[in-house]
């Protein structure tokens, strides 16, 4: 079958990707928030490292403000709200020093203000719903990869070349669908398909954003760690949009 044949063309992406499946499986069947706090700072701290690297940035208090800011996020009840905080300090001070270097900000506008509303959706609705949000992003990928290789002929855009409008459409289905019959165990139906199919497109174009940056920065991938996928920030950019829009709709409408 065909599908055989694109997985045998690409092993190590797939090997990559059981492994992946494996820890992420591991640290939500543990449920313990140390633990995903741990997790998702460690991923966080790789993901904003490899942005400062896309974005050209090279100053290194930076990383130490990020780090900061993730320790503060442990206690702190709302995660998310700490990005505004962020943004009134980082304003004051550029005031203060008038030296206009706006670049700064947005590893933080990008990276960690996504990451915050991460351990948001986690404190407030948990572990269910952290697996909903890899569960719609993750099949969003797969879809996507799997329809665009079978059927895929229409080019998407230019950011991405290589994605295909068949391919975006089959995984956001994929992912809206079964997004969809998992949701319904927490929220009514209704919700569970408006999150799912919201959250599904937020993690194309997350994916598409990051792809934007790697095109800017002159760089097939963001990163090495991974064989077969890349960096961090190519493994976690679907979730850097989608989260946001999960939290935002879960708290609105639920």
């Amino acid at each position: 079958m065909k599908i055989f044949k694109i997985i045998l063309e690409n092993p190590k992406r797939f090997i990559t990707g059981a492994i992946l499946i494996f820890v992420v499986s591991l640290v939500a069947l543990i449920d313990n928030f140390f633990l995903t706090w741990l997790f998702l700072g460690i991923t966080f701290m790789l993901a904003f490292y490899e942005a400062m690297k896309l974005m050209k940035i090279d100053e290194n208090s930076l990383f130490a403000y990020a780090f900061f800011i993730w320790i503060v996020a442990y206690f702190y009840p709302n995660p998310d709200d700490l990005i505004f905080i962020i943004l009134i300090i980082f304003a004051g001070w550029e005031a203060y020093r008038q030296d206009n270097n706006i670049n700064f900000i947005y590893p933080f506008l990008y990276v960690a203000s996504s990451y915050l509303f991460i351990l948001a959706l986690y404190k407030d609705f948990g572990m269910e719903a952290l697996i909903w949000l890899v569960l719609i992003v993750a099949l969003a990928d797969i879809g996507a990869y799997f329809t665009g290789k079978l059927i895929g002929k229409t080019p998407f855009c230019k950011t991405s070349p290589n994605k295909t409008w068949e391919g975006v459409f089959g995984g956001v289905i994929l992912a809206t669908l079964i997004g969809t019959f998992y949701g319904i165990k927490f929220v009514n139906p209704f919700l569970a398909f408006v999150v799912s199919l919201f959250c599904a497109v937020a993690a194309v174009f997350g994916d598409l954003f990051e792809s934007f940056l790697k095109r800017r920065a002159n760089v097939k991938d963001s990163g090495n760690l991974f064989p077969g996928h890349g960096g961090m920030l190519d493994r976690v950019d679907g979730y850097l949009f989608s989260s946001v829009l999960m939290v935002v709709l879960l708290r609105g409408l639920a």
